[in-house]
């Protein structure tokens, strides 16, 4: 093992360190911001205790680890997995270093001796390193860069590497990552080959590892490589250029397209861009990508990508319940998409968006236990569903192609970095949790306590314990969805920017609304004409079969809109309750429109779990988006 004191140009401890000023917000380093129970406390607790471990025993299991043996001669099993199989070990090597961040655990020490010292044997002399090409294809190398992944795996190993370093210190895998990545400047640099990968994500690595070093060449080579996309170099077989988002250059693609998860990665690597260079066509590029994605084809989960054929966006509003792709890594690059649009734009529609998904499509991607996951996460599950390649009707343990399980370990083990920034004069909370909050020292001094059982309930309770400089300021994210704010008892409003703006030294108990909401769908959104779904503070819910009464089918459940959903129960899943009818249809698929295809009603109190809660009874049907029975009440 290589351990050695970060150096002076590396980075703060956080995922993503901009060096330029262009950032509007500064993020704080993950040691600063220390989660203390509650919901995102506990998960991150259940992240190290099961979901890494689990990660682990997986990459034995699954042959991730064989891969690499066989090309040393070290194991006679047949390669298995995907071609990118090798970026499965590099998400958990990051999900384990940003544990040490959060934690400061030695428990994986040994591991990462023995998995690093394995990739730096299989590591040839010019930094290549990739165990599908070396052990299986070794003529394909860089031959086909839409389909073998090896700058997506590269920009793995670099984010893992960075991640090590950043938290413990330790430099012997960033040796190797930043050997990948010069080989990767030699092949693809200025005086190399034009060449981009198929699925984007190695540009956000290689804008952090220059961040990490200092040394521009990084800078200068992910910035040739978004330069690069849409100049028509993937061949596109039978998918397009749209799937690899190769079809127009990144400032003329203001449409969501394509494969969803690359999508986003490259949407997260443009804006990295941008918060090193300033550019203003990379701003309004993002903006309307922004737009496009977040206003007409997210699901309201915060999960993203309608069609299973090309996990793919779709066209505005299409955005099907039941055939909904949503996988768990679109989310996730989402999540570190619009964590950089919040340090790069400020205040808006970001914190939100990261709130609602970590509540919910992250939530549902990972079972109680930490140890079965969800790839898609549909939100609508019929009873006679069946299981399909990614898409199984109940969470399973691990996957063939399995990009999800370990991407879920290393964005909850990062999960502090996206609680707070500061400006100049500010300390700002965007998503609430009980945590420590170390105050910046152009700030003050001391530490911001944050208690809160949130969402479980809307109460945040904020004091300084220490002292603030004259003129500083607290902001609290006051959501949309809270009708009636109070802090300290009295009814406040949010500013401009949506944020509750108080002297940092005064303390005091913020109440957000949390009462129970029925939500409505935009009309163009063919699928969920006609229905509606509950929700309660950021959590959307869901009906369950395993909540209704023995005969009674989910499908078959009216809700009553002109009664809100009301709270029935505390704890964990803080349990609703709807007014609904219970409406079995009659036989035959199609009805004269003067008949009302039903055979009368039956008054039934359906029980609502939050979405992010669901299927862990057992495989069964389940909807968020419920047929309703009258228009709800004005409010």
């Amino acid at each position: 093992m290589t351990t050695a004191a970060p150096a002076e140009s590396a980075s703060p401890l956080t995922p993503a360190a901009p060096r330029a000023a262009v950032a509007v917000h500064q993020g704080l380093a993950m040691s600063a911001v220390r989660l203390h129970g509650g919901v995102l406390g506990g998960w991150q607790e259940r992240n190290a205790a099961a979901t890494i471990p689990h990660c682990i025993d997986q990459l034995e299991e699954s042959g991730v680890l064989d891969n690499f043996r066989r090309v040393l001669g070290n194991s006679e099993a047949d390669y298995r997995g995907f071609v990118f199989a090798d970026s499965d070990l590099y998400k958990v090597i990051e999900a384990v270093g940003w544990e040490i961040a959060r934690s400061g655990t030695t428990e994986f020490d040994a591991w990462l001796d023995e998995v690093i010292a394995l990739v730096a044997r299989v590591q040839e002399p010019d930094g290549y390193v990739m165990t599908w090409i070396q052990g299986v294809h070794p003529g394909k190398r860089f031959a086909e860069l839409e389909w073998t992944h090896e700058m997506y795996v590269a920009g793995h190993l670099i984010q893992a590497a960075i991640a090590l370093d950043r938290a413990a210190g330790r430099t012997d895998l960033l040796e190797i990552a930043r050997a990948f990545a010069d080989l990767l400047e030699r092949t693809f640099g200025p005086e190399g080959t034009n060449g981009i990968c198929g699925h984007p994500q190695i540009e956000t690595a290689l804008i952090e590892l220059y961040r990490h070093t200092g040394e521009r060449r990084y800078l200068d080579l992910a910035t040739r490589m978004i330069n690069l996309r849409g100049t028509g170099l993937l061949k596109r077989g039978g998918l397009g250029a749209r799937y690899f988002q190769d079809h127009e250059p990144v400032r003329n693609a203001t449409d969501a397209a394509g494969h969803a998860v690359r999508q986003l990665y490259l949407n997260a690597g443009v804006t990295d861009l941008y918060l090193e260079t300033g550019e203003q066509a990379l701003a309004e590029a993002m903006d309307a990508q922004w737009r496009s994605t977040h206003e007409r084809k997210m699901y309201i989960s915060g999960a993203f990508g309608s069609r299973h054929r090309d996990e793919a966006f779709g066209s505005d509003y299409e955005l099907p319940p039941d055939r909904a792709y949503a996988e768990t890594c679109a989310t996730i690059a989402d999540t570190h998409w619009a964590w950089r649009m919040l340090l790069a734009f400020g205040p808006g529609p970001y914190a939100e968006t990261i709130e609602r998904e970590i509540h919910n499509a992250l939530r549902a991607s990972v079972d109680a236990s930490g140890t079965r996951f969800f790839y898609s996460n549909p939100l609508q599950m019929r009873p006679d569903r069946t299981t399909e390649v990614n898409a199984p009707k109940e969470r399973t343990s691990w996957y063939e192609c399995a990009c999800c399980p370990p991407n879920i370990a290393r964005v909850i083990a990062q999960l502090s970095a996206y609680l707070a920034t500061s400006t100049e004069d500010t300390l700002w909370l965007h998503v609430y949790a009980a945590a420590d909050i170390d105050l910046p020292g152009h700030l003050g001094s001391g530490v911001v306590r944050v208690r809160t059982d949130y969402p479980r309930s809307g109460r945040v309770q904020v004091s300084l314990d220490g002292g603030a400089r004259p003129g500083a300021d607290l902001a609290l994210r006051i959501p949309s969805w809270s009708r009636r704010t109070t802090f300290d008892g009295e009814e406040v409003t949010a500013g401009d920017d949506g944020y509750l703006h108080l002297p940092l030294g005064v303390g005091g108990v913020l109440e957000l609304d949390m009462s129970p909401r029925w939500t409505a769908a935009h009309p163009r959104v063919d699928a969920v004409r006609g229905c509606l779904a509950a929700e309660r503070g950021p959590v959307v819910y869901c009906l369950e079969q395993a909540d209704l009464p023995e005969g009674i089918d989910v499908d078959d459940v009216i809700v009553d809109a002109s009664h809100a959903p009301r709270v029935s129960g505390d704890g964990d899943l803080a349990p609703m309750r709807v007014t609904a009818n219970h409406r079995p249809a009659r036989p035959g698929l199609y009805r004269p429109a003067s008949e009302s295809g039903a055979d009368g009603d039956a008054s039934v109190q359906a029980g609502l779990i939050p979405f992010g809660h669901w299927g862990n009874r057992g495989a069964g049907a389940m909807r968020v988006w419920l047929p309703v029975d009258a228009p709800p009440e004005s409010s």
